[in-house]
């Protein structure tokens, strides 16, 4: 396990990002490309940027995997909306190239009463409209828990998606802990038999990252409720099955926990010393 970080506050730009990041004893992190809720993105300053790159050479940093706000939903009934995940996603793969090399995470969206499978469609053409051949960031489908009308619950529909994408190898998975469990997966007791059908269906070379979360709900109550490492229904030993994995413990580990940044410098030491 090389890569393990958290959530981080890009409020203060990237070499505060990487620093806050090491203070944690992280070697990846996550961050908001905005506002969680939307609106405008911080102009991005190049000087910053770079200064954050010389700092994740020096450190060996792995991929970061930047978060779309949550207000974008690819497959909203409202047109409105849809252009504004349009616009929004375009902008944020501009911003990204500032750190190619570096990953884009998304919930594919609700279909609020359209369907399922109008939901794939609709999400597969924003991508179309959105993926460039020359782009160095890779966008990942992040794996969900099935409540409401959300698309994405299953490795199938995850899978239909991509199927529609012209340019799939500029696509991968997020893996989320939490809402795998609650989808209904029982990676608890049964990590390799998970993974197997996550093979079969989608393949693991596409998965590049992991969420890591314990969940406050029992396995497939299609909800999404993040719980710390091990306080959760989930379990300990779930985690500790993941950070050793051959696959798995490769990947960046991201750390969603409901915590603050003592609480997380406490489990990335946990996973690291499983």
């Amino acid at each position: 396990m090389r890569y393990i970080g958290s959530h981080i506050s890009s409020s203060k730009g990237y070499e505060v990002m990487g620093k806050q990041a090491l203070k944690l004893g992280a070697t990846t992190f996550a961050f908001f490309t905005r506002n969680p809720r939307g609106g405008k993105a911080k102009a991005i300053d190049p000087a910053d940027v770079e200064k954050y790159l010389v700092i994740a050479r020096e450190q060996e940093f792995g991929p970061i995997v930047a978060h779309a706000p949550y207000t974008l939903n690819a497959c909203a009934a409202r047109e409105e909306l849809r252009t504004f995940a349009r616009e929004t996603f375009a902008d944020d793969l501009r911003r990204m190239e500032y750190t190619p090399g570096n990953y884009y995470n998304f919930h594919p969206g609700s279909h609020v009463g359209q369907g399922t499978q109008t939901g794939i469609e609709k999400i597969a053409e924003i991508l179309n409209d959105v993926l460039k051949p020359e782009q160095q960031t890779m966008v990942l489908l992040e794996t969900m828990s099935g409540k409401g009308s959300e698309v994405g619950r299953s490795f199938e529909e995850l899978q239909a998606i991509r199927e529609r994408v012209e340019l799939k190898e500029k696509t991968g998975i997020c893996l989320d802990t939490c809402h795998v469990w609650d989808a209904g997966y029982n990676i608890a007791d049964d990590l390799d038999g998970v993974l197997q059908e996550f093979d079969r269906i989608i393949g693991l070379e596409h998965l590049k990252a992991v969420h890591m979360n314990d969940s406050m709900n029992p396995l497939g109550a299609h909800k999404d409720r993040h719980a710390r490492i091990g306080e959760g229904h989930i379990g300990l030993a779930a985690f500790t099955a993941i950070v050793r994995h051959p696959v798995l413990g490769k990947l960046p580990l991201i750390l969603e926990t409901p915590n603050d940044d003592a609480g997380w410098t406490e489990e990335i030491a946990m996973l690291r010393s499983m």
